[in-house]
């Protein structure tokens, strides 16, 4: 299928790796201009090297933390005119609610609901002028089905989902939309966080963990990030015009309701 997205420029937070970079590839291979972004600034090279290599579009590789603002600057003056913003931030490390102090509880909000908002600002004025909009913000399943351990990063991305929701029916006459993207269990780097406090808070060890949880997901199986970055790529393409303020929950059918 052709996304018609060949020459659009897309800015993808978060993206040396996981589940940025899987949405970040399927965009280049789409044949998107990227400005892509991670903290570690020999990862986020080393990932715009193998975006150059495999597509053989044009990759700009911004390192550092994307709730700085001085980043946030640095990705929309080197994306000049974005298309797409792919909004992603790696969530807090899974904790009990009792333990989170204040401290913690402003950076995970701000991480992943006042950072993605700030960004939205940024680029979707310019996006309405141009009648030409896609904004992804990559949340969570537990937006859906919340769970004990992730109560900050639900907390967080319930919010920004709500606060986007509006907006996105301000702006769809001018052709800009703005969806979200619910993982499940995916096989990156943030699966065995996941699976370390199921195991520490179930008293079981680690592989047995990881086994109920696939077992819990009808699918038998841990997500693959391709299927994640190609969900995504759809929901920036012109094909998906009509589609805005949606929330699609990717979890292999662990999520047990129909609504």
């Amino acid at each position: 299928m052709d996304l018609g997205l060949s020459g659009k420029t897309a800015i993808v937070c978060a993206s040396s790796q996981g589940l940025g970079f899987a949405c970040a590839q399927e965009l280049a291979r789409a044949g998107c201009r990227l400005v892509i972004n991670g903290r570690d600034a020999d990862a986020v090279e080393q990932a715009a090297a193998k975006l150059r290599q495999d597509a053989g579009v044009e990759v700009i590789a911004i390192a550092g933390d994307i709730g700085d603002p001085a980043v946030q600057a640095d990705l929309v003056a080197a994306a000049g005119r974005p298309d797409i913003l792919v909004n992603n931030n790696g969530g807090p490390p899974p904790r009990g609610f009792r333990d989170l102090d204040e401290a913690a509880i402003h950076a995970g909000l701000d991480a992943n609901m006042v950072t993605p908002i700030r960004l939205v600002q940024q680029v979707v004025d310019g996006m309405i002028e141009r009648r030409f909009g896609r904004i992804v913000c990559i949340t969570s399943g537990s937006v859906k089905a919340p769970a004990g351990g992730l109560d900050l990063s639900s907390g967080a991305r319930i919010g920004l989902t709500g606060f986007l929701a509006g907006v996105a029916r301000e702006v769809a006459s001018a052709n800009v939309t703005i969806n979200f993207l619910l993982p499940g269990l995916f096989a990156t780097r943030r699966l065995p966080a996941v699976m370390n406090f199921a195991a520490r808070s179930q008293s079981i060890d680690v592989e047995t963990a990881e086994a109920r949880s696939r077992d819990r997901i009808p699918a038998k199986r841990f997500g693959d990030p391709a299927e994640f970055g190609a969900a995504c790529a759809f929901l920036c393409s012109e094909r998906a015009g009509f589609i805005t303020g949606q929330s699609l929950l990717i979890d292999g059918g662990a999520y047990p309701g129909v609504l």
